[in-house]
């Protein structure tokens, strides 16, 4: 199995900044892409960022020049650097991982950090 751990979060003025980091635990999987989730009460989870094992990242587009993923591999962690921060950003993010072993692929999902963006 694969540990995510999550840290950062927490409450944001708006046009403030947050940066949330992962850190995944040490296993036998060969994880190949770390992402970031968000979901706000009453809305389906998201996909807010994306980072792949060969540095190419994605970005849902209402956090396009505003938000930052970074990864490093030997270290299995990523990052969200997020600026700009808006209300509409406020929700529960999540840490993701997909991971091959022996042909097959995992997900691995952190416990979730709360962000909260208001005034």
């Amino acid at each position: 199995q694969v540990q995510l751990v999550e840290s950062g979060g927490g409450l944001a003025q708006p046009g403030g900044s947050l940066r949330l980091s992962c850190a995944a635990s040490r296993s036998s999987f060969n994880i190949f892409a770390m992402d970031w989730y968000r979901q706000a009460p009453g809305k389906q989870r998201e996909l807010v960022a994306g980072v792949a094992s060969d540095g190419s990242t994605n970005y849902v587009d209402s956090v396009k020049g505003r938000f930052t993923i970074s990864r490093d591999n030997a270290k299995n962690t990523v990052s969200l650097q997020m600026n700009s921060l808006k209300p509409e950003d406020t929700a529960v993010y999540y840490c993701h991982a997909k991971a091959r072993k022996f042909g097959n692929e995992f997900d691995f999902w952190g416990q979730g950090t709360q962000v909260t963006v208001s005034s």
